[in-house]
């Protein structure tokens, strides 16, 4: 019969060197979800907020589609009520951002790789990035500073990501979008300030 192991004596380096292997697994843990809350968004200043799956189509962009457009509509509803129906499953219909009128808040709902269900013409979907902004098309006082301005910026961060240019052309109403029934942005949007701001940001 084999004799019972004992063992080692526990000293001082062997316990201060146990304390120590027990902190790495929670430091790495620690700083992969760190890193993967702070890689959740492709525009740095953007919450992430993200839209169901089933509202959205997984893709691989702009290796599967090239990405030409960014989408300006306008939401319709409040900012909350937005991310609610992006949320709910049933709705089967998504934007890559939401600004907020208020102060110019960006929420990332969908990333940019994927095809967000935005635009009502399967094609478009596929080669844009879709912005909501919170508002009414007739109710001008919803298109304050802040939600020009950080728009703004937000488009001109995506037109320099994927070469689009920063031209009336490139940058679309929802209701230019071929096959589209929507009116947004509507008479109110200021699209020569805005064109200008994108291209100063």
């Amino acid at each position: 019969m084999e004799r019972e192991r004992t063992a080692p004596a526990p000293t001082r380096r062997r316990l201060l060197k146990g304390a120590a292997l027990a902190t790495v697994p929670y430091t790495l843990l620690s700083g992969t979800r760190a890193a993967a809350r702070a890689g959740a968004v492709d525009y740095p200043s953007a919450e992430w907020l993200p839209a169901s799956a089933s509202n959205y189509s997984r893709s691989s962009r702009p290796t599967a589609y090239p990405v030409d457009y960014v989408v300006v509509h306008v939401t319709q509803e409040t900012y909350a009520d937005t991310l609610s129906i992006f949320r709910d499953p049933e709705r089967q219909v998504s934007a890559h951002y939401v600004v907020r009128s208020s102060d110019g808040h960006v929420a990332q709902c969908v990333r940019e790789t994927d095809i967000a269900w935005h635009a009502g013409n399967w094609d478009y979907n596929t080669r844009s990035i879709g912005i909501e902004h919170e508002g009414w098309v007739d109710r001008p006082e919803y298109f304050t500073n802040a939600l020009y301005e950080q728009s703004a910026r937000l488009t001109a961060a995506i037109c320099n990501a994927y070469g689009i240019p920063k031209d009336r052309s490139h940058i679309i109403a929802h209701h230019e979008v071929p096959g589209s029934d929507h009116t947004d942005p509507g008479p109110f949007w200021d699209w020569t300030r805005y064109i200008r701001l994108v291209n100063f940001a």
